[in-house]
């Protein structure tokens, strides 16, 4: 019996957690100015693109907030300690391992999906609407897009039911929001989302069961699509 290699982490990985763990231990404060790119560059003993590509990395997520000309800052959202447990469990979980539970999720969310268009009531039929709405809203910040993102996705197997499913969703919480924190662009991607949601919202909508399996297959795919290529990027070596 063979054992797999263990993969070498990327400088980027590092120096992105070495930054957030200086955050998440407290010894900063939301609205705080980190040490500037050539101070950071000097004590952490990495390149400039290393470094910037992992505040890159970490203001995706809103850790931080990069003010062009004025430096880098601790983000100043009020939920900063929400913030930092979902950054912890994207930086701790592989893309794919996510991509294994992934396999699992699409199995649950294809057929609740077809559930949901056959068992949808008007009433939920609105909540679906306003997720959708909410998750879109070009004022909205990047993780509080992603939290109703993943709402809209548990009422679809909410509306089944089935509280096995709901249960197993409710356990998978974290694996799932660090795999939209992988996926997720940062501005995000409204024009997608909303093709990919809508099309499911539609589906539901009119009780179109068919449809509704296919649009939700469809978006699962492109989400194991994103998480291949998020895998792959984490493989190459940073350069120093």
């Amino acid at each position: 019996m063979k054992l797999e290699p263990i993969a070498r982490q990327s400088l980027v990985d590092v120096v992105a957690e070495r930054i957030r763990g200086l955050i998440d231990r407290g010894h900063m404060e939301p609205g705080d100015r980190l040490p500037g790119e050539l101070d950071l560059v000097e004590q952490l003993q990495v390149s400039r693109p290393v470094l910037r590509e992992a505040i890159s990395r970490l203001e995706s997520v809103g850790l931080v907030t990069v003010r062009r000309g004025r430096g880098i800052y601790v983000g100043d959202r009020g939920s900063l300690s929400s913030c930092v447990k979902l950054v912890r469990t994207a930086m701790s979980i592989a893309p794919k391992e996510v991509l294994r539970l992934t396999e699992l999720r699409t199995a649950i969310e294809v057929h609740a999906a077809r559930l949901a268009a056959e068992r949808a009531t008007p009433e939920e039929v609105v909540e679906l609407e306003e997720l959708c709405r909410q998750m879109d809203r070009e004022d909205v910040d990047h993780l509080e897009a992603i939290e109703f993102d993943f709402r809209f996705h548990r009422k679809i197997v909410a509306i089944t039911g089935n509280e096995m499913m709901e249960n197993i969703m409710h356990v998978i919480h974290e694996f799932v929001m660090a795999g939209m924190i992988h996926t997720t662009p940062n501005p995000r991607n409204r024009r997608n989302s909303k093709a990919l949601h809508g099309a499911i919202l539609d589906a539901i909508r009119s009780g179109d069961a068919e449809a509704a399996e296919k649009a939700m297959k469809a978006h699962m795919g492109m989400v194991s699509l994103r998480l291949e290529e998020a895998d792959e990027r984490r493989k190459q070596p940073a350069v120093r």
